[in-house]
């Protein structure tokens, strides 16, 4: 377990003086990561969030010196120069993540978190800074991230019994579909506003018996995975399995939680799903190593062009046409 490491301070003159931007993971583990931080300090920030998939967010921050940016659950790896550049211009970064970091800076403006232990997640990090002030969320969180075991330790510790730790699960689960999709357009709801409505509630239960966003997120999710049955492996042996799915809308969005779906079904194995890209533009590809080992699935995809993501879980967010062949070659070898 890291270090304690104080959470951003909105009284501080960083915050008076300059602009405070929240950049984070449009999924469940940034958007509950960021959900306790703003609970337990509640700041007016410039929101910088996307798909699942948008891991360089820190690009799109144009902060200068006197500014403060928080960043939740993207790969320092893949915002390695943004950042850099965010550090000489004198802005202040609070980094949480649980993604391979690469080298992390040592800068008198970076404070970092950083933990890639497969049993934890960016909502479990930030709840540990908190000392559990809004655990639930971390329970959303873990739940949403795939962390099934943390998940209901975290409910159980609350004591919640069988039908809160069900809900909580299910919120998990429909706020980490909702971020899957090539873009913001192809999500039942942005991120961006998912968080605005997420913001007005401590107990994520409360946000569940609201009913209308949770509904529509249910609902959504629901009819999409409907569509997943009777699909079947492209390329399949006794401890790994590749799926290929059609340009849909509905792919795109399906694609993770239907692999995390496999792998909790068949825990000894590893899957590969690939989500196939409209006019012919490649694959997107999610991994999940697995369940019962946990790890290499960000080995694997970093192997190719803009692969990345964590040892359980990982993905390429454009794998080439003519590479699809080495990549199934590559994964069911990785797994033998």
């Amino acid at each position: 377990m890291p270090e304690r490491v104080d959470v951003p301070d909105p009284r501080s003159p960083v915050y008076r003086s300059g602009t405070c931007w929240d950049v984070f993971n449009g999924d469940a583990d940034g958007l509950c990561a960021l959900q306790q931080l703003r609970l337990a300090e509640s700041v007016e920030s410039v929101l910088v969030t996307g798909t699942k998939r948008d891991s360089a967010l820190l690009d799109r921050v144009p902060a200068a010196s006197g500014d403060c940016v928080t960043v939740l659950d993207i790969s320092m790896a893949r915002n390695a120069e943004a950042l850099e550049r965010l550090l000489a211009a004198g802005v202040t970064v609070w980094y949480c993540d649980h993604h391979f970091p690469g080298e992390i800076p040592s800068h008198p403006c970076l404070t970092a978190l950083i933990d890639t232990s497969p049993d934890t997640c960016t909502s479990i990090l930030v709840d540990r800074c908190l000392n559990g002030r809004f655990r639930a969320w971390a329970a959303v969180g873990a739940f949403g991230d795939n962390l099934e075991e943390q998940g209901r330790l975290i409910a159980r510790g609350l004591g919640c019994g069988g039908q809160e730790t069900a809900l909580l699960r299910e919120l998990g689960i429909y706020l980490n579909y909702n971020a899957y999709g090539a873009t913001v357009e192809d999500l039942h709801v942005s991120p961006n506003d998912l968080f605005r409505r997420l913001q007005r509630y401590k107990d994520p239960l409360q946000f569940v018996a609201a009913g209308d966003t949770f509904e529509l997120l249910r609902r959504g999710y629901i009819d999409d995975m409907a569509r997943t049955e009777g699909v079947r492996p492209v390329r399949e042996t006794a401890t790994g399995a590749a799926y290929i799915l059609p340009a849909e809308r509905w792919a795109r969005r399906v694609a993770g939680t239907f692999a995390n779906r496999l792998a909790r079904a068949e825990p000894h194995r590893a899957h590969a799903l690939a989500v196939t890209l409209r006019g012919g533009g490649g694959y997107m590809v999610s991994v999940r190593a697995p369940l019962l080992a946990g790890a290499g699935a960000d080995e694997l995809c970093r192997r190719f062009p803009t692969g990345g993501g964590r040892k359980a879980a990982a993905g390429i967010n454009r794998l080439p046409p003519d590479r699809m062949e080495e990549f199934v070659a590559d994964f069911l070898e990785f797994y033998r």
